[in-house]
């Protein structure tokens, strides 16, 4: 076994998670996923290409008419892109693998932006880069970019910065200018960017035109070193169908296309042709789910914000509340006493970064708000009883 992979940590979300599932007591909102099934009509593509016999190999890229729907579907929010640069792949944590294997190799030095979900570490630690994490700062109005620490890491020796936003777990989310600065330095050190942009949809700020976060995209010029990762998981509500996509310098999608070849071979065909009704018919799915989403948001923060030591600040992005509960330093421990002890099923932010201890992520994608409710009544109560100094 390589020592990269056999000293690779348990994902700490799955390590609180396996403490809590198959309980019935317990309010599960550790993983980053809504509760909401897949719209009808897309599971019906899925299930009409499987009753025509759709159960072959298919393109390494994906078919054909799915990379152009996502290039429609990019370009109707983004300057246009071509389906040429696309690459389909099987889900966002697949692209992402393929985009790190594409550009890095073992020793290169790989600058991430932390907290961020575990893999954007552990990806390029498995392919033995040198990781340089540099840290968000939190603060009052929550997590903030000192640009210019996260400048004077990526350097000529840099090979890829890895930046996630909106980002799991803070739902901080890139400036306009910073993503300038950002690039603008990128072309001058010959570093690659790869920007984790699954989350952009889910965007709350209403302050650009196109009601998405603001994306690399939009800058930078189809010969840019830039790599954007996507995925029908969020947007979508198919976390299960593991369905995502690429978009790569054109130079850059032949090579792609090999490593899908060595990897996965291809998607299900039944699986793309689900994809390509989603992506063609996205404004039955995703308006209302961000509308839905702002709406948990606005139940569950300011009910966070009133329980005593409890520090949280709404997130700009994402579908997270990151917050932390005052005198509690563990946050795995903290974690594993509320599933026992509450009922309540959070991520420890220890998975996301050693800067993160402390802190938990409640996923707040709830079909149902007074779920979130209860969640709160039973962390209220939790307070009350087993956390000391906080009696009310």
């Amino acid at each position: 076994m390589r020592e990269a992979v056999a000293h690779l940590e348990e994902s700490r979300i799955r390590e609180v998670a396996n403490a809590g599932i198959g309980r019935q007591d317990v309010l599960p909102f550790w993983f980053g996923e809504s509760d909401e099934v897949t719209p009808d009509f897309i599971r019906d593509a899925a299930i009409r290409s499987l009753q025509q016999g759709e159960t072959f190999y298919s393109h390494n890229l994906g078919l054909p008419e799915l990379r152009e729907a996502i290039a429609r579907y990019t370009s109707s929010f983004h300057p246009a892109i071509g389906a040429g640069r696309i690459a389909v792949t099987a889900g966002g944590v697949n692209a992402l693998m393929l985009a790190m294997q594409a550009l890095v190799d073992a020793g290169d030095e790989v600058v991430v932006l932390t907290p961020v979900w575990p893999n954007l570490t552990a990806q390029p630690r498995i392919l033995g880069a040198q990781l340089r994490c540099v840290s968000l700062v939190p603060g009052n109005g929550g997590w903030a970019l000192d640009l210019q620490a996260l400048l004077r890491a990526i350097t000529p020796n840099t090979r890829l910065v890895v930046l996630n936003s909106p980002n799991n777990p803070t739902g901080w989310t890139l400036k306009r200018e910073e993503q300038e600065a950002v690039l603008a330095h990128c072309r001058r050190t010959g570093t690659w960017i790869l920007a984790d942009e699954v989350y952009e949809r889910l965007y709350f700020q209403g302050d650009t035109a196109n009601g998405c976060a603001p994306s690399f995209l939009d800058i930078a010029h189809p010969e840019d070193r830039l790599v954007v990762a996507h995925s029908f998981s969020k947007s979508f509500l198919m976390t299960g169908w593991r369905l995502g996509w690429l978009v790569l310098p054109e130079a850059m999608v032949a090579s792609v296309g090999k490593l899908i070849e060595f990897n996965t071979s291809c998607l299900s065909v039944f699986t793309k042709r689900a994809g390509l009704v989603a992506v063609q018919r996205h404004e039955e799915v995703t308006p209302a789910l961000v509308a839905h989403l702002r709406q948990c948001r606005d139940a569950l923060v300011p009910q966070l914000q009133a329980l005593p030591g409890i520090e949280v600040s709404p997130a700009p992005g994402g579908m997270y509340a990151f917050f932390r509960v005052a005198g509690h330093l563990d946050s795995l421990d903290l974690a594993k006493r509320l599933v026992v002890e509450a009922g309540l099923g959070l991520a420890p932010g220890s998975a996301f970064a050693p800067e993160a201890e402390g802190w938990l992520r409640w996923c707040f994608a709830s079909r149902d708000v007074q779920r979130l409710d209860s969640g709160v009544a039973r962390l209220r109560t939790w307070l009350r009883l087993y956390s000391d100094g906080f009696a009310t």
